[in-house]
């Protein structure tokens, strides 16, 4: 029995004006579309269809897919959605590039996503969480949230939630297991240093709060950056201007557990402390072009400036701690950061889903891309693991206590 993809090399070698040719290759190449990345190129006049060789062979590339998909209607002994299957096809492409950052999201996955990095509410815990390996891993504890207030730190795995257990492949089952109504508690059984206990937390309306930030005394300043979605730079800009206002002469920013965000909100921050005109970072993709973001200038040029880094601190985080090293704008203090030199973008795929996709590797200034290998820090000071799973108190943090220590000896 001749397949689809036979009948139309037959109709199209013959060019035979039949309505048929149209269907199938509009069939085929609609398909196709989902996994080619642009629409076949078609030319519809008067019953004739023309399609040409390179984009024909590149269609018949993937005629396996629709093979399997006939064999599964055959056969399978369930119910079978196209959608489903379709989504599920890409996620295979992507996740065959063994890049974590190279994703499809679906209409779930993107809409958590975009409420992530654009800073919008929810009823929660207030947590980020992602794939590792097939485990539910913690990437993000909102200050404040409910999940703070339970315990949870970034690095833990979830491994139930009410009692259902769930991995990576259940990403999205566990999050909107997660959420809720108000006053309404979870239990989260996570893994943490190889061993398992439940926290259990109140859900809320949780707001993306990335930025934070108080006075320590009266000439020190401390602010702490979450991440980088939508608001964070105009919020950076605003709690920097209210501490100054207050007597500030020196600062503490804290971004250690800082998973990355937004390139162009990193560089804003950034702006606060390096001259305007100044490159910031740079890009480069494929095509070795070059992208470069440069400073607009702010208000704490020159400003002491001590900046708290660990493991966790990855992408734009490392951007604007990149930056600030260069130009010997502040002093990195902590331990060797992640190590993310890597750029990504989304694309709209339809349906409210995305596609998001590594472009191109980022430097710093200087030239220096990081990726897996990081930034060591001008002052290397460890965590002890010990303080890891008690109640975090800043009087018994050595990271804090030494950026402190060498701020106050900068401020006189």
């Amino acid at each position: 029995m001749s397949t689809y993809y036979e009948e139309v090399n037959a109709l199209l070698k013959n060019k035979k004006k039949l309505i048929i040719i149209t269907v199938v290759i509009i069939l085929i190449t609609d398909i196709a579309a989902f996994f080619i990345g642009n629409r076949v190129p078609l030319i519809l006049t008067g019953g004739n269809v023309e399609i040409s060789r390179s984009d024909y062979d590149q269609v018949m590339k993937f005629q396996k897919l629709f093979a399997v998909r006939a064999e599964l209607y055959k056969y399978y002994n369930g119910k079978i959605n196209d959608n489903t299957l379709v989504s599920g096809a890409i996620k295979g492409m992507t996740n065959s590039l063994n890049d974590p950052y190279t994703v499809f999201m679906d209409e779930s996955e993107s809409k958590q996503f975009n409420n992530e990095i654009q800073g919008q509410n929810y009823v929660g815990i207030g947590i980020q969480v992602g794939d590792d390996n097939n485990k539910i891993t913690v990437e993000g504890v909102f200050v404040d949230s409910p999940a703070e207030k339970a315990g949870i730190k970034v690095g833990d795995v979830i491994e139930k939630v009410n009692g259902v257990d769930y991995t990576g492949n259940d990403l999205n089952k566990a999050i909107s297991n997660m959420k809720g109504k108000v006053n309404t508690d979870v239990t989260i059984t996570i893994n943490r240093a190889g061993k398992s206990f439940d926290v259990k937390a109140t859900r809320e309306n949780v707001t993306y709060s990335t930025v934070t930030g108080q006075m320590i005394n009266d000439k020190i300043g401390y602010i702490s950056i979450s991440m980088f979605d939508g608001n964070t730079g105009k919020n950076f800009d605003n709690e920097l201007a209210e501490l100054q206002k207050e007597g500030m002469k020196g600062l503490i920013l804290d971004l250690r557990d800082n998973g990355g965000g937004l390139l162009d909100q990193s560089a804003s921050v950034a702006s606060n402390f390096i001259e305007k005109g100044k490159t910031i970072v740079y890009t480069v993709d494929k095509n070795n072009e070059k992208d470069v973001t440069t400073s607009d200038g702010g208000s704490a040029i020159g400003m002491p400036l001590m900046v708290l880094v660990n493991g966790n601190t990855a992408s734009a985080s490392e951007i604007l701690s990149g930056a600030l090293k260069d130009y010997k704008a502040a002093t990195l203090i902590g331990e060797k950061t992640f190590g993310k030199g890597i750029v990504q973008s989304t694309f709209d795929t339809g349906d409210n889903t995305q596609l998001k996709v590594t472009i191109a590797k980022w430097y710093t200034p200087l030239g220096e891309n990081i990726n897996h290998k990081g930034f060591i820090p001008d002052v290397v000071v460890q965590y002890p693991q010990a303080l890891m799973n008690k109640p975090y108190d800043r009087n018994t943090d050595p990271q804090f206590i030494k950026a402190l220590d060498m701020i106050n000896a900068k401020v006189k």
